[in-house]
């Protein structure tokens, strides 16, 4: 049985309206696919928008200062190793120490096994046998005699504006021959150069001879 060109052109467009589902579908499939690459931004810059919190220069033996309204080293800290951020511009220190200046005063030093610089340079948090420590000083003019100091504690946040460092882990107090221990930390201010303990304090308190007051 032999079949004539019309047979063959129906059977042909026969075959194309079964199939078009399939031939719409993949259309439909493309143009999606399209669509989609092209609202994507490419990989690389979708990295370039990430900022990963990763290191953008290291520093060995940095010291970062301040100075104060008169020009004066108002702060300057100091690490072994000074690790910058370029995500949030926080800088981390490999055993900073952190001297702190107030006119006619002995100068407070600061220091730990790690610290934290935050991006706005306001707060440094140390971090590991956290010490702050203020040497004796003669009596002067303006000032009057001042014991040895020494704080100890795992932990001390440094409020940098506010020249004030504080703790809430337990902290023990060292000035002349007196020791205190506190179980809820305290609180320096270093403009009056005062320590305020909290919560529980327990210790000794020990008065120099009068000669040496």
């Amino acid at each position: 049985m032999q079949l004539n060109s019309q047979q063959l052109k129906v059977g042909l467009g026969r075959a194309i309206l079964r199939m078009m589902p399939l031939i719409l579908m993949g259309i439909l499939t493309l143009i999606t696919f399209w669509l989609v690459k092209k609202s994507n931004a490419p990989e690389g810059e979708v990295l370039e928008r990430v900022r990963l919190h990763e290191p953008d220069y290291v520093i060995t033996n940095g010291t970062l200062s301040a100075l104060n309204e008169a020009g004066n080293t108002k702060y300057r800290v100091l690490g072994k190793k000074v690790i910058h951020y370029d995500d949030d511009a926080s800088i981390d220190i490999v055993t900073p120490r952190m001297r702190l200046f107030q006119p006619d005063k002995a100068p407070v030093t600061v220091k730990a096994d790690t610290g934290h610089l935050d991006g706005d340079l306001t707060i440094l948090d140390l971090i590991d046998n956290a010490q702050i420590f203020r040497p004796a000083q003669a009596a002067t003019a303006t000032e009057p005699a001042t014991l040895r100091m020494l704080a100890q504690s795992s932990y001390f946040r440094v409020l940098i504006n506010d020249d004030i460092i504080e703790t809430d882990r337990p902290i023990r107090l060292e000035q002349g021959m007196s020791i205190m221990n506190s179980n809820e930390g305290g609180s320096f201010n270093n403009v009056d150069q005062s320590m305020v303990l909290s919560g529980q304090v327990r210790g000794r308190i020990e008065r120099l001879p009068r000669g040496e007051q």
